[in-house]
């Protein structure tokens, strides 16, 4: 009887089960109420009489006989039978019989009955609490009222290495570490005490035994009550999820690496994301070594082993110390070190316990270990199409458990995607660098003496974006002492933009040699870009990146003899002119369509500038990024401009350091022109009338001022030029010409008339008795040359003041 359940669901509980008793002959010696309901039988009815008889149909009395047999052999037997019923129904019941010992009076066998059905449930019920406690996978932890542990199953066992009977009146979190027992002990009361469960609580359950061990669990926890809600203690339901649990963290890191590396084409910054994204999740300390080569932009030689430059590096705590070489420093590996095989052969390295003696041991001091705790390494290669670009290396120090296999194969997962993105910064790097090799040779290295400006300028190249601008400038020296400022801007950026650049700054610099007004040199430039358009078309040739080609211009001739200067401008920023009282002003310009519209008019504006002027030009990326209003970095350009800081060099700094962030995204110029007249006992100028005598006019007021300007060695050759100037005039020209001299750095001799008829230079031919005036004054003069304008042409030649005469 001591074996019965005392349950309330148990269907052989004394008050819920039909109880016979039969002696060794099978005669029914007793019986109870609950016998009587079942099969209708008073137990005076059956008391005395043999069960067989009574209660066995014979149909059933082979399968009722057996069972006896076996109960009889076994000392009690368990199982279903089939049974008849006072009025003559046949009963399913569940029989459970036991011997019972006499003495002397022999055996006697108590037999238990209920309904199959409800047998069957009982036993349906008793196999699932069974299979709680010793088949289940899920951990099954019963605490008391007083959070001491009553009861563990066997996947606790297993999941915790502890016999399930050492759990048994110990508090609770017991074998965890103080953190991780800390929590399950509050989470425990707190369903004690609210009634409240928790479902799916996630837990990290470190052992004191194996802390070096990362466990995780999922935890649901409810209240037991019995039916008159006395609180008998809290249920757990405990899932080993550290596998699920480092699945997830790897495709978050995965996840969280895709969104921080490569966000610049900047292969330090991609090599420092690596390093950060790196820890805490998988490592304690990350250092990302790269190959010089690589760092240059280089194309690295296969199996190479170094030099390397470490580019990144993270470590976790900050009393931590860091890696012994600081980031953009170069690290020597030696030939025994993993990083050097690594290298070499391209293959990761992992060594989840680095012996005592690793860090001191010779050739590996210093480059490889961020400090003495470190105990388990990970080295993987940086490949990305077939080359090595460098090594990551991951120590952990802090975190007691080692590396695995599961951990060198992320950190060669998020590798290899990184060393792709580095692969393209470097590959972006090499772009920059052959962009700005070819837009460095293609720009001015320094500006050309001459007398009408003083120039300080700046030229600052993109430091971000998808690549150089094509922005230019140039400072051309012009006949009779003039300057044209130029400042442009290639649509577009990289090679192309620069190589485009280059082909518009030479075209610049022939239309200037021809004397052309600004608005004739930006329509002889707009009809090279649209030449130009038209070949990338006619080729069908658009590379990948490039832009339509297009560009601004801003032109600009002023003569420090009148202190006139013509501008026209091609959709380009419009100058800023700074009078010597401070005032500051945007010259009123027509715009003008940009470059390679076609057909579009261009239109030159002459102003006044009184000496000492300063002429500001520049291209957009001086008044702000593209995304911010151009209006407003116009204005602060001329507040800048509007406090000129002495010294004109130290005026173009000041402006730079007001505007210009430190890493422009686009290309930035800025020419600053401070104007200059030429003295006006340094510049003579005389009318003369159509006729013969005008040639020895010309000659006499010609020696008479190079005498009075101490050039008498530059009278003859001088006096010659002057009449064969004026003589053409005379002969072909058939109006007045001006004879001009100007003393500058060199003689200028300028003869201008109403024509517009080109001489020529050609070999007369000895029989001949003209012909010979061009020649003799291009023999005789450094350079000479033509210029027109709306009035007529100016014939100009120029001399070296330290010539000696012919």
């Amino acid at each position: 009887m001591t074996e019965l359940s005392e349950s309330h669901d148990d269907p052989f509980a004394p008050h819920l089960a039909a109880l016979v008793v039969l002696d060794d002959r099978g005669v029914v010696v007793g019986w109870n109420r609950r016998a009587q309901e079942l099969l209708g039988h008073w137990d005076t009815a059956v008391i005395g009489r043999p069960a067989l008889e009574v209660l066995v149909d014979p149909p059933d009395l082979p399968a009722v006989t057996e069972a006896a047999v076996k109960c009889r052999r076994a000392g009690g037997w368990f199982g279903v039978l089939t049974l008849r019923h006072r009025d003559g129904q046949l009963v399913e019941l569940g029989l459970r019989a036991h011997e019972l010992s006499r003495g002397d009076r022999g055996r006697e066998w108590f037999v238990a009955g209920a309904p199959a059905g409800d047998v069957l449930e009982w036993q349906r019920d008793r196999a699932v609490l069974d299979g709680l406690y010793r088949q289940c996978p899920i951990g099954l932890v019963i605490h008391g009222p007083d959070q001491r542990i009553l009861r563990v199953n066997r996947a606790i066992e297993r999941f915790s290495g502890v016999p399930a009977a050492d759990f048994r009146g110990l508090s609770t979190g017991r074998f965890l570490l103080a953190d991780d027992a800390r929590k399950a002990v509050d989470r425990v009361r707190q369903v004690m005490q609210t009634g409240r469960p928790l479902v799916y609580s996630e837990q990290f359950v470190r052992l004191e035994q194996d802390p070096a061990r990362e466990r995780v669990a999922l935890v649901s926890s409810f209240r037991m009550e019995d039916p008159s809600g006395r609180v008998l203690g809290v249920a757990e339901m405990i899932e080993d999820i550290t596998e699920r649990h480092r699945a997830q963290r790897r495709l978050a890191l995965l996840d969280q690496m895709g969104s921080r590396i490569g966000t610049t084409l900047d292969v330090a910054e991609t090599a420092r994301e690596l390093a950060e994204v790196m820890v805490p999740h998988l490592a304690d300390h990350v250092s990302v070594d790269l190959l010089q080569a690589v760092t240059r932009g280089e194309e690295p030689t296969r199996a190479v082993a170094g030099p390397v430059v470490r580019l990144g590096t993270c470590g976790v705590g900050a009393q931590q110390p860091g890696p012994p070489h600081p980031e953009g420093h170069p690290v020597e590996f030696g030939p025994d070190t993993p990083q050097a095989g690594c290298l070499a052969e391209g293959r990761p390295v992992l060594e989840p316990v680095l012996p005592p003696d690793w860090v001191s041991a010779a050739g590996r001091q210093g480059a490889q270990a961020p400090d003495l705790g470190a105990h388990s390494l990970i080295v993987v290669p940086l490949a990305a199409r077939g080359l090595v670009l460098g090594v990551m290396t991951l120590w952990r120090s802090r975190r007691p458990d080692a590396f695995e296999t599961d951990d060198l194969t992320l950190a060669q997962e998020l590798a290899s995607r990184a060393a792709v993105a580095i692969d393209n910064a470097r590959r972006f790097t090499q772009q920059q660098q052959t962009a700005f090799t070819l837009q460095s040779s293609l720009l001015p290295r320094t500006v050309p003496d001459q007398s009408a400006v003083e120039v300080a300028l700046r030229y600052l190249p993109a430091s971000a974006g998808p690549g150089l601008g094509g922005d230019w400038f140039d400072v051309i020296p012009l006949s009779g002492a003039r300057v044209a400022l130029v400042v442009g801007d290639v649509v577009g950026r990289g090679i192309h933009a620069a190589a485009t650049m280059g082909r518009l700054r030479t075209a610049v610099h022939t239309l200037a040699s021809l004397d052309l007004e600004p608005d004739e040199v930006l329509s002889r430039l707009d009809d090279l870009v649209d030449l130009l358009a038209a070949e990338h078309e006619a080729v069908g040739e658009r590379p990948v990146g490039e832009q339509v080609v297009g560009a601004t211009c801003l032109y600009a001739v002023y003569d420090p003899v009148s202190g006139r200067c013509s501008v026209a401008r091609a959709g380009h920023p419009p100058p800023v002119v700074t009078a010597p009282d401070g005032q500051v002003a945007l010259l009123d310009l027509p715009a003008g369509p940009p470059l390679g519209l076609g057909g579009l008019p261009f239109e030159t504006r002459d102003i006044e500038l009184a000496e000492g002027s300063l002429l500001s030009l520049y291209t957009n990326g001086i008044i702000g990024e593209r995304h911010i209003d151009a209006d407003a970095g116009l204005t602060k350009l001329c507040a800048a401009l509007a406090r000129p800081a002495g010294a004109l060099e130290r005026t173009c700094q000041a402006v730079i350091d007001a505007l210009v962030p430190s890493c422009p995204s686009d290309d930035v110029v800025l020419l600053i022109a401070r104007t200059r007249m030429l003295p006006r006992a340094d510049v003579a100028s005389w009318q003369l009338p159509p006729e013969p005598a005008s040639a020895g006019r010309a000659r006499a007021l010609t020696s008479a001022k190079l005498t009075e300007w101490g050039l008498e060695h530059l009278a003859f050759t001088t006096e010659l030029i002057a009449s064969e100037l004026v003589t053409n005039v005379y002969r072909y020209a058939g109006g007045p010409a001006t004879l001009r001299l100007i003393r500058e750095r060199c003689l200028v001799c300028e003869v201008s008339d109403t024509s517009h008829t080109s001489p020529h230079l050609r070999h007369a031919r000895t029989t001949d008795e003209g012909g010979r005036g061009l020649f003799l004054v291009a023999q005789m003069t450094e350079r000479w040359g033509t210029r027109y304008t709306r009035e007529g042409k100016t014939v100009w030649t120029e001399q070296p003041l330290t010539g000696t005469p012919v």
